[in-house]
């Protein structure tokens, strides 16, 4: 591939652009927000002019209900040899690809399973897709060539094709992605009234459920809209596990004793439900939950502190798998919380213990 146009210069648009651009492509940027394009680039994800000729590829970083009517422009255009879009939901636009008579087999549906709650060109990373899935949704008609080129754009990003049905993708992710964030913003819905001693009380732990509230809530509402029966139906059997928390917590202290054992072990059930589940995921692929552990220490809050713990646990042959890190409030301190591997977190805690030494 030696050329490309972005169309959409948001957070991933400008991270496709970017990848792109590290690899040698040549990439053109285009958006109805010219602010968002000359950020993007002024970061060196492409050029605003226009190309002299057809691109080998147009990649349609637009929201799902908009792919459709982009797609039928730009061919109407003869912009690229094949057409890509990088939405979220897959159903909506291979449907309206059809509905707005646009050609469907120079066109392909993906959706790079990497990305931000921040939005704009300024959220955008050149490798924001290294090792990550990436989902390819060919049609019946999607044209062998289109494919292949769609395959040497995920590689040229590094991350990894995953090719499956629409149906079945967009089901998926209503379940991983788009009920978890709605979920997320009820939760935190209930922040923006509470007290200000509620809120000096919260930490990490409320921080991690609701970070991904932050998203954009146009771009979300669009994202819901057109997968919304996908997460209607998530949210209607996690609304029957609610049911049963409120129930057993309203029972727990019964008078009954019977009635309350039951309300703990249902409780205690959901619990177990819930590490089980959470364990089957990983945020690094190819390695088990089951598999890491967690150690836990504090550190300054100056510059090079964190930069000077990795290259120590470095020299003691420590893989870091992942890092989140919990700042201390009015401290000059914080706790780094290190997932490693099990055969080594004992090492490392006891290395940690001793300062280090």
């Amino acid at each position: 591939m030696r050329t490309t146009t972005v169309i959409g210069t948001g957070a991933i648009g400008t991270s496709v652009a970017l990848a792109l651009t590290r690899r040698g492509v040549g990439v053109h940027l285009e958006d109805v927000d010219r602010t968002a394009a000359k950020t993007a680039e002024a970061m060196g994800a492409g050029t605003l002019a226009p190309p002299d000729r057809q691109v080998d590829l147009a990649v349609l970083a637009v929201p799902p209900a908009h792919v459709g009517s982009v797609l039928a422009r730009v061919q109407g255009r003869g912009l690229a040899r094949a057409y890509v879009d990088v939405a979220s939901v897959k159903k909506v636009p291979h449907d309206d690809v059809r509905a707005m008579r646009a050609d469907p087999v120079s066109y392909i549906g993906s959706h790079p399973l990497a990305g931000t709650e921040r939005s704009g060109p300024l959220a955008g990373r050149a490798d924001l897709f290294e090792g990550r899935p990436w989902v390819l949704t060919p049609s019946e008609v999607t044209g062998q060539g289109v494919l292949n080129r769609a395959l040497e754009l995920v590689a040229l990003c590094d991350g990894m094709p995953v090719v499956m049905d629409a149906d079945v993708h967009d089901h998926a992710v209503a379940l991983i992605s788009h009920a978890p964030h709605l979920i997320s913003s009820l939760l935190a819905a209930r922040l923006a009234d509470a007290s200000e001693d509620s809120i000096r009380l919260s930490g990490q732990g409320v921080a991690d459920v609701t970070r991904i509230a932050a998203g954009d809530a146009r771009l979300w509402g669009d994202i819901l809209r057109s997968n919304a029966g996908a997460v209607a139906d998530v949210l209607e059997m996690f609304a029957t596990d609610l049911d049963q928390a409120v129930d057993a917590l309203r029972t727990v202290s019964d008078t009954d004793p019977a009635k309350r054992r039951r309300a703990a072990e249902r409780l205690d059930e959901l619990l177990r439900e819930g590490i089980r589940g959470r364990s089957r995921i990983t945020g690094k692929p190819g390695t088990r939950r089951t598999e890491l552990a967690t150690v836990s220490t504090t550190i300054s809050d100056e510059p090079g502190a964190l930069a000077e713990l990795f290259a120590s646990v470095g020299e003691i042959g420590v893989n870091i798998e992942d890092i989140r890190i919990e700042h201390a409030r009015d401290r000059a301190r914080g706790v780094v919380e290190l997932v490693v591997r099990k055969d080594s977190a004992a090492e490392l805690s006891r290395w940690l213990n001793t300062g280090g030494g």
